[in-house]
């Protein structure tokens, strides 16, 4: 069975907002080597349409400003697919791209069926939709040392109906100060 995979990059108050973020080469090489078990991304509307067209353009171009986040496009562009939660999408701008209109957990039960690479879950409304019906199977937090005071925080919003226990299996610090975070659902 194929795992779900949560991912996401936040201040140490859990603002999830990427305006209130930066990226630096330790996390783009974090994340390019999560990308390389991936086969499919899971995104919610507002989260595709901040990664689509952009990561694949800095791929296609080599437009980074280093190397790391050139490797790091270039590890988003080649995952296979894309499937977009929306009910506003008319039509996909990335390669192989899917828009979905159905119930998000449904989907995402048939896909973990499926053969294939882990499958990464990327979005906070895309969230609160799944970990309730237990669907996620790792998440991966990279906590970055600021402190935002304002932004849109991981968990607003939701109301779980039951206490979700997380099992820390990997920690990473970085020179940055960030901290990369890797726990399993219990």
């Amino acid at each position: 069975m194929r795992k779900v995979i949560f991912d996401i990059n936040l201040t140490i108050d859990g603002c999830c907002d990427h305006t209130k973020l930066s990226g630096n080469d330790e996390i783009f090489e974090y994340f390019t080597n999560l990308f390389r078990d991936i086969d499919l991304f899971v995104f919610g509307r507002k989260t595709y349409q901040l990664m689509v067209p952009f990561w694949p353009d800095v791929a296609k171009n080599l437009s980074g400003t280093t190397q790391a986040m050139n490797e790091f496009a270039r590890a988003f562009d080649a995952v296979d697919k894309t499937l977009v939660f929306s009910q506003s999408l008319d039509k996909p701008e990335g390669k192989n791209t899917r828009i979905v209109s159905t119930n998000p957990q449904d989907e995402i039960r048939k896909l973990k069926q499926e053969q294939g690479k882990n499958i990464s879950i990327g979005g906070l409304n895309l969230l609160s939709q799944l970990i309730d019906s237990g669907l996620i199977d790792e998440y991966h937090f990279i906590v970055h040392p600021i402190i935002a005071g304002e932004g849109r925080r991981l968990l607003d919003g939701i109301s779980l109906q039951e206490k979700l226990q997380l099992k820390l299996v990997e920690s990473t610090v970085f020179k940055s100060g960030c901290v990369a975070l890797r726990y399993l659902k219990q």
